[in-house]
């Protein structure tokens, strides 16, 4: 039995700013309705679904919340509890109830897989499986604690099901992508198996799509994250000492460390490639005429001037990053732009046993839906993953106490020498699997990589100033 609405709505409002998946803690919740409840479960525990309508400043987002209701709350749960024990109940007899983020009750959890696989259909939710998908209800779930945006939870080694946290408008863009790249027979995603979605009347879609809550896909369990492969690249690199009598500064050589991770970087260069050649194929491929080119490229300059007022310590960079800019804009002949993935970096991918994975094709968070869908050059993707090198190799110096210091600078030249050769690597690989080689189009990826950097400049500044040195530093290097 719920508590009253009042209650509930009073006992959320004061938990949900709390919450890493939260976008709001910025102001104050004006105004915290429930747009839609459904039950799942009965009984003791039970198990409701919300979506929360949350207004801040005038905007109203959407929230998804899996609410677990107990007599007894155990431990194990008191960590995910939502306000405390409620005395009185409708009508005014008492009752202990204690709420919960039921997302982390692997008892209540079963049924998203239980509902999946028979494809039910729960007051306005929908559960759906694709085509000749077998999806297994024996597994307990785990939740993974380290992400912020969404939630996912393992089943196992067998399934991933992640739940958006922060609903979209209509058809999630990592739903939409991956399912056709699946369809597609593209063996770099994850696999999906089935998703859960909101029927449009019911949602937050002004547009007559369903809104899409959850994805099913393979665990990959054996992957490991390319950003970690990277770092241990990075500190290997840096705890390595030349052969006596050698001059170590006179030619460095970053292959001679033992964790070279450039051949993996070639590799990544070539799944990078076949993936963009999939996305082309599921989605096609259009052209932006030259003056559609150079408004894109006045865009990247308008930004580039209010970051420069924000963060004047960019303005030593500004002219060669508005001749690369200028450079884009004189640009002849139209430019071709399909899907992308829109948020490329190495914690976006996994490197398993049978190669790399790419993951979450939802785009950058902080941008709007439409923003995310808009079609790109697939060199933005290579941009992205160059400009993730370039911070690979300066992690450990920017993260204080992580390496000794070096006189001279030498760190820095160990860092710029790991990221060329990685840098160098990728692109090989990404153009020798038939992707647009960067070196022939050497004008649009360097304005992707300065937008990009300009981006990194302005999020520093303004989340983690001690982490300013490191695209800096690298436009340093890039921009001569």
């Amino acid at each position: 039995m719920l508590p009253t609405e009042t209650a509930l709505v009073r006992d959320l409002a004061e938990w949900l700013p709390r919450q890493r998946w939260f976008g709001g803690k910025d102001g104050p919740i004006d105004e915290l309705t429930i747009g839609t409840a459904t039950e799942l479960r009965s009984g003791d525990p039970a198990l409701h679904h919300l979506v929360l309508d949350v207004r801040q400043d005038g905007a109203t987002d959407h929230y998804q919340l899996l609410l677990g209701v107990r007599r007894y709350l155990p431990d194990r749960l008191r960590h995910v509890e939502i306000g405390g024990a409620h005395p009185d109940g409708p009508g005014g007899r008492p009752y202990d109830v204690h709420l919960y983020d039921a997302a982390h009750d692997p008892e209540l959890t079963r049924i998203l897989l239980d509902d999946l696989a028979a494809e039910a259909s729960v007051g306005p939710l929908r559960f759906r499986r694709v085509d000749g998908a077998r999806i297994r209800t024996d597994l307990t779930s785990l939740p993974i604690t380290a992400e912020q945006s969404n939630t996912s939870l393992l089943f196992g080694d067998t399934y991933i099901c992640k739940l958006f946290r922060r609903l979209s408008h209509g058809v999630n863009l990592d739903l939409e992508v991956n399912l056709a790249l699946t369809q597609g027979g593209c063996t770099h995603v994850p696999a999906v198996h089935g998703w859960i979605e909101l029927e449009p009347e019911a949602g937050t879609s002004g547009n007559g799509e369903p809104v899409t809550l959850g994805l099913l896909s393979d665990y990959l369990y054996t992957g490991a994250d390319g950003w970690s492969l990277a770092i241990a690249s990075v500190r290997d690199w840096f705890a390595h000492t030349p052969p006596a009598g050698g001059d170590e500064w006179a030619e460095l050589d970053a292959s001679a460390a033992g964790g070279d991770f450039a051949a993996e970087a070639e590799r990544l260069g070539a799944a990078t490639a076949a993936v963009h050649r999939s996305l082309a194929a599921a989605f096609g491929v259009r052209t932006l005429p030259p003056a559609e080119v150079r408004a894109m490229a006045a865009r990247m300059n308008d930004e580039l001037t209010a970051t420069c007022r924000s963060v004047p310590r960019l303005a030593p960079h500004a002219k060669a990053l508005t001749a690369a800019y200028l450079d884009l804009a004189a640009r002849p002949e139209p430019l071709p732009v399909q899907r992308v993935h829109g948020d490329y970096h190495l914690g976006q991918v996994l490197r398993t046993e049978s190669g790399w994975t790419l993951l979450d094709f939802e785009g950058e968070p902080a941008r709007t839906q439409h923003e995310r869908r808009a079609l790109a050059h697939p060199l933005r993707d290579v941009a992205g993953m160059l400009r993730s090198f370039e911070y690979a190799a300066r992690f450990l110096i920017a993260k204080s106490g992580t390496v000794p210091p070096e006189p001279g600078g030498r760190l820095e030249t160990r860092a710029h020498v790991w990221a060329a050769r990685n840098r160098a690597a990728f692109c090989r690989g990404y153009a020798a699997a038939g992707g647009a080689d960067p070196a022939a189009h050497s004008a649009l990826i360097r304005a992707f990589e300065f937008e990009k950097a300009v981006y990194e400049v302005r999020y520093e500044a303004q989340n983690r100033p001690a982490w300013l040195p490191v695209p800096l530093t690298s436009l340093a290097h890039l921009a001569t």
